[in-house]
């Protein structure tokens, strides 16, 4: 007898930004794998399921992933009804495309539910959009974590033209601006700094990219956060002190 897996993407962190979708999910589920980032809210909406935290977060010890998938695949077969819930969305830099594959080639009937991804509500919260006409005609999600370490294209993500939206990044701050200096990128590029995205203790920093480094540890920046860097964050700081005045 099989079951079934949901990968659930809780969101940024604020529980009203839950799809609707996810909520009915969850109120399915027998079972849940629940990370570090998920806010404690969410649960109400699965009063009777057994709780797991399988917490994974960046910089500290975390449940191997080995033993996630087992944790799924053995309730599964057991004919229970999982949901593995992960903070923002199960895609972005959250693992669903590998955890979809395992449990698949194993026969597991697997379900992925979008959440919004802290990139995009860092910015909306800080009132940044992340394209803007005549300043940014895209954007670009990127990790500061590789999984084998080895650097980013930063040439490459300098000249894009695109609005960065840096996740996992307090730790490799020097890196991100030497690389991003290196690769051609304006000295004087807008960066927004944003912790705890969405939540009460939402902070934000503005600065520059060669500033960013000192103003971060002025400002003790802490994970998570988020980095925005491009014009539109100062594009919309002088919107913002236009409709103050």
């Amino acid at each position: 007898m099989s079951g079934k897996v949901w990968l659930i993407g809780a969101g940024p962190g604020d529980p009203e930004l839950l799809t609707l979708k996810a909520v009915r999910a969850l109120a399915q589920a027998e079972i849940v794998l629940i990370d570090d980032l998920v806010s404690p809210a969410v649960l109400e909406h699965c009063p009777s399921a057994r709780v797991i935290s399988v917490g994974k977060r960046g910089g500290c010890r975390s449940t191997p992933q080995e033993f996630i998938h087992r944790l799924m695949l053995r309730y599964a077969r057991q004919g229970r009804r999982v949901a593995r819930l992960k903070g923002g969305d199960p895609c972005i830099f959250g693992r669903g495309g590998e955890e979809t594959d395992w449990l698949g080639a194993r026969g597991i009937e697997c379900e992925l539910v979008n959440g919004i991804t802290a990139g995009l509500a860092a910015a909306t919260q800080c009132h940044i959009p992340l394209t803007l006409r005549g300043v940014s005609r895209g954007v670009t999600l990127v990790t500061a974590h590789t999984q084998d370490d080895s650097p980013l294209n930063w040439r490459g993500l300098a000249e894009g033209g695109t609005t960065l939206v840096v996740y996992m990044g307090v730790a490799k701050l020097t890196e991100i601006r030497d690389g991003l200096l290196e690769g051609g990128m304006a000295a004087g590029t807008p960066v927004a700094m944003i912790e705890n995205a969405s939540l009460p203790s939402q902070r934000e920093y503005r600065s520059h990219l060669k500033d960013m480094l000192q103003d971060a540890r002025r400002f003790a920046l802490k994970s998570p956060a988020i980095l925005v860097i491009g014009e539109v964050v100062a594009a919309t700081q002088q919107v913002e002190l236009g409709r103050i005045a």
